[in-house]
């Protein structure tokens, strides 16, 4: 895992419900929700932060796959694909409404930002889970959960992770 050391804490429970606080240094199922090209781009080259956001820079991700099938907002369903990816969460920061680090919590000393499910925060109005990792080196796509893609972009992602 690009040089990190891997401890197996009984903490990477993939099976981890969302309402439940991720445990620092585990490994998660998590998924993002993107555009197809942009999924594209993510399967050839990587993903990349993006640099601004309610947490700051990073990559959104979230347990809920319901929460990553409304990505990209405001676009057209059949231009959204859901990537499935194991994330390795690193340390942890719980970020609440108006917290002190909500923007600086990577400097701080930790890999991911956690909004967990119903915390009351405007800026969250689907009261689902949202995570922000820092480090794009720190996620893997695994899948693809997307009924809307064309056979194609299925059968090219598959050979594209094959790849990796």
């Amino acid at each position: 895992y690009w040089g990190w050391e891997v401890v197996d804490d009984g903490g990477s429970n993939p099976g981890l419900e969302a309402t439940q606080e991720p445990k620092d240094r585990g490994i998660y199922i998590m998924y993002h929700g993107t555009s197809v090209a942009n999924a594209r781009s993510i399967i050839t080259n990587g993903f990349r932060q993006s640099t601004k956001g309610m947490l700051g820079k990073g990559v959104y991700v979230s347990r809920n796959k319901k929460k990553a099938t409304r990505y990209p907002l405001k676009s057209d369903a059949s231009d959204r694909v859901v990537l499935k990816l194991k994330v390795r969460v690193g340390r942890v920061k719980r970020i609440d409404k108006n917290h002190h680090l909500q923007y600086t919590w990577n400097e701080h000393g930790y890999d991911t930002a956690w909004v967990p499910a119903n915390c009351g925060w405007d800026a969250v109005p689907s009261g689902l889970e949202e995570d922000c990792v820092f480090d794009p080196k720190r996620i893997k796509v695994v899948d693809i959960k997307s009924r809307l893609v064309t056979c194609y972009f299925l059968c090219d992602f598959i050979r594209q992770l094959k790849k990796l």
